[in-house]
């Protein structure tokens, strides 16, 4: 701890040469090429905002964009050399090319199985008690759902209507992932995972009549510890009052699982809830805030701050046969998730209506997984309860957690959801006090960069500038002009070139532009 007190103050003063340049020099942040509206979903957004007399951010840079596809997408930084060939090449379609590879890489199944697994409520322990072996089937099913592209209306039914034990049949934990197991709490957790909205405040009889699709469900143990088999029970009374949402009477027939009455509604293409529901999630997921926003609050009385946008995502999902990559395409190849971050507007209307890319700070799995990419360094992790004991490889990243049980005190200071609800508010995100402490004095991260190898390697590599590489690792761009006669003083007035070296990258892991998606 005497260490970061000693040099807390000379890391402060060189972090101010790191947000110095939008000011003083050439903008890193934004590109000076026009804003066009080229996609449907540019001429739909662009279009409100001039109705509205909004103006939108200019484009986002490419050290900008590159380290937000990267993010957004894989969850995960670009390399030094990564970054340093987007940011050199000059081909004009490089971020169309970029979003290509980004979606046909490895990690993107694993990211957006931590995404999945907030909102399916993947964990082992209290209050959801999957059990290990359970919870990592689960985790494995979406995972490679997730990486085979399949279809997002056969993703959903398959856990609709599963039938079988939880641990050879993955899908049916669905039903065991919840608190609530009743008719009525199983319609609760199927309105708001795969329609977006809260069915606890709906009308009794109309959650009643939801519910009614599901009473036939029963659980069973067996002779295997903790498995439990998920199936529709026979001998349970077809229900008779089971009603739609949206109002219309189910025909239910004897001896067909009511689960799949209500499936084959849910996932019709006719059916707004379903469709509308995901495509807000998607675009949230990406873009920072829904059209509908919060995205699991999906109500009349809650309306879409751009109608148009939604239906026609809607229209392209369906028409794409549910393919969900199709959707990511379209938005991230669009002007409208490419705007820089710091608003050209203070319209009180302009965040609801995208005229910016909004500001918001790294997840706890992703910013610590950052951090021990850049060090060289890994966390370990370990669950002592539920029995089996779980340990977690050594080289594991923390995106790849498969149970949400399993924490650490970063995890959990940093705001990672506790997957008891599937409520996107599980997941804190504001920044506090202690978070910045622990990044700027903790022995934690100090430990991290200055005995890390990765650190070690980028600055005494041969070949290149140190301080273009600390840059290019860190924050996936150059430095500017302004920063490297900073960065050169420090050293030149430091009588250690290793601690000077230190110093520059403890300054910037704790700038806003490293903790921040921008």
């Amino acid at each position: 701890m005497r260490c970061a007190m000693r040099r807390a103050p000379v890391a402060a003063a060189v972090m101010l040469c790191a947000v110095v340049p939008a000011a003083a020099a050439a903008n890193p942040f934004e590109s000076e090429v026009a804003l066009t509206p080229d996609t449907p979903i540019d001429r739909l957004v662009l279009g409100r905002l001039e109705k509205l007399g909004v103006e939108p951010a200019p484009l986002c840079s490419d050290a900008v964009f590159v380290r937000r596809a990267y993010l957004d997408v894989i969850g995960t930084l670009p390399t030094e050399q990564e970054a340093r060939r987007f940011l050199q090449s000059k081909k004009p379609t490089k971020r169309k090319a970029l979003i290509e590879q980004l979606l046909k890489r490895d990690e993107f199944a694993a990211y957006w199985a931590m995404k999945w697994s907030d909102i399916l409520r993947i964990k082992a322990e209290f209050p959801i008690n999957l059990w290990p072996q359970a919870a990592e089937a689960y985790y494995r099913w979406v995972r490679t759902s997730l990486r085979d592209n399949e279809p997002y209306d056969r993703f959903v039914r398959e856990m609709l209507t599963a039938t079988g034990s939880n641990f050879r049949t993955p899908p049916v934990n669905f039903y065991r992932a919840m608190q609530n197991r009743e008719p009525r709490g199983i319609a609760q957790t199927v309105a708001l995972t795969f329609m977006g909205t809260r069915a606890d405040k709906w009308p009794a009889e109309r959650l009643d009549g939801m519910a009614a699709f599901f009473s036939c469900l029963s659980y069973k143990p067996t002779r295997q510890w903790k498995e439990q088999v998920v199936y529709h029970d026979p001998l349970k009374e077809i229900p008779t009052t089971a009603v739609f949402p949206d109002g219309a009477k189910a025909r239910l027939t004897p001896g067909r699982d009511p689960r799949e009455a209500f499936a084959d509604w849910l996932i019709d293409p006719k059916n707004p809830w379903f469709t509308r529901n995901v495509a807000n999630r998607v675009w949230t997921w990406l873009v920072g805030r829904g059209i509908v926003h919060q995205p699991d609050d999906i109500r009349p009385d809650n309306p879409p701050s751009n109608p148009e946008l939604l239906a026609y995502l809607e229209r392209e999902l369906v028409a794409s046969k549910y393919d969900l990559k199709h959707l990511y395409r379209l938005i991230l190849n669009s002007k409208t998730y490419q705007l820089a971050s710091v608003p050209a507007s203070k319209d009180p209307k302009a965040a609801a209506n995208f005229a910016s890319y909004p500001i918001r700070r790294l997840e706890a799995e992703i910013l610590i997984d950052a951090l021990c990419r850049i060090t060289g360094t890994n966390e370990t992790y370990s669950s002592a309860i539920p029995e089996p004991f779980t340990f977690t490889p050594a080289d594991q990243r923390t995106m790849d957690l498969h149970d949400g049980s399993i924490s650490s005190s970063f995890l959990e200071m940093f705001g990672r959801p506790s997957r008891d609800t599937g409520l996107v508010s599980e997941r804190n995100d504001r920044p506090t006090a202690s978070q910045r402490l622990h990044l700027l004095n903790s022995s934690h991260i100090r430990t991290k960069i200055e005995r890390g190898p990765g650190l070690r390697r980028l600055l005494w590599a041969r070949g290149g500038r140190p301080v273009d590489r600390l840059y290019l690792t860190i924050l996936s761009r150059f430095p500017t002009d302004v920063e490297r006669k900073a960065v050169a003083a420090h050293i030149a007035a430091s009588a250690n070139r290793r601690e000077a070296a230190i110093d520059l990258a403890w300054a910037l892991v704790n700038t806003v532009e490293f903790r921040y998606r921008h």
